[in-house]
This record gives structure tokens, sequence and C-alpha cells, in this order.
């Protein structure tokens, strides 16, 4: 089982299921959402995401129609997004977890709106200007589809 949890300690999470694949986001919501270049997330089945404490303090913020993204309202941690029309996934934002998952990145999604002052990318990873294929979005016990 994985944990982790936000900045200040307020909110924490389980994860007791498989992690779908690891990207890199470089949108330009993602990177608002993490202040930096990219986020990394992961998706995993939503019955094995727990939320262990702390659930008061996460909020959500529709950035676009149907995709909430959860953060701690005290300290400002991103935690996860979802969507409203895929309810079974959750998209872990990896950064929050309390040890190494195990699991590497496998792609750049989203690189045709990538920070103009981003460094060029030459880890020879999957390179995709949108979101790439749906498998990047999958679980990793089982085809989920949806675009995250």
């Amino acid at each position: 089982m994985l944990t982790g949890g936000c900045l200040c300690g307020g909110v924490r999470y389980e994860i007791a299921a498989a992690l779908g694949p690891v990207i890199y986001c470089h949108c330009s919501q993602c990177r608002r959402a993490s202040g930096s270049a990219f986020a990394t997330n992961a998706s995993v089945r939503a019955d094995g995401f727990r939320l262990s404490a702390g659930a008061e303090l996460v909020r959500e913020f529709e950035a676009t129609p149907g995709k909430l993204r959860a953060f701690c309202s005290r300290c400002g941690s991103p935690l996860y997004a979802r969507m409203e029309s895929v309810p079974e996934l959750v998209r872990v934002r990896l950064g929050g977890l309390d040890a190494d998952p195990g699991v590497r990145p496998q792609a750049h999604l989203h690189l045709a709106s990538r920070a103009p002052w981003e460094t060029p990318l030459d880890d020879g990873l999957a390179r995709f200007d949108g979101a790439g294929p749906a498998a990047l979005a999958a679980p990793g016990d089982g085809p989920v589809g949806g675009p995250f």
C-alpha cells in the first residue's frame, strides 16, 4: 500500500490499488496547479484510493467543466484530480507520495503547450503534443478510458 499527503500533513491518503502509467503533463492547467513546468500524475481506480485523514480540508476546483482538481485548503498542496465523466478513476499527483511507488514515468503529454522557458527534453520518454493514447490514462489493473 502506498501512502501520501499534503505539505502541512493535514490531509493523508492511502492507495491500495496498482498505479497506472506515470506521466508528465505539460498542459497550462497542470503547470499552473503545480507551480512548475509540469505535473507528475498516475491514475488509480477510485475504489483503491482513500482519504485517511483531513477530508474536511480537501477542496475541489472545477478547472474545466467536469474536471475537478483537489487540493489541501490549508497548505494548497495539489492532491488529485477526477473527472465526473470517469468516476471510477482518480489521477494522483505523485509529489505527495511518502515512498517510491515502484513505477517510473512513461511519457510527456501536452507538449504543444509546454512552458517556453522549460529546458529541452532528452530523457528518452515518449512525447505527445496532446493527451496521447488512452492507455496512458488507464489504471494499472485494467483498462478504463477517459481523457485526463
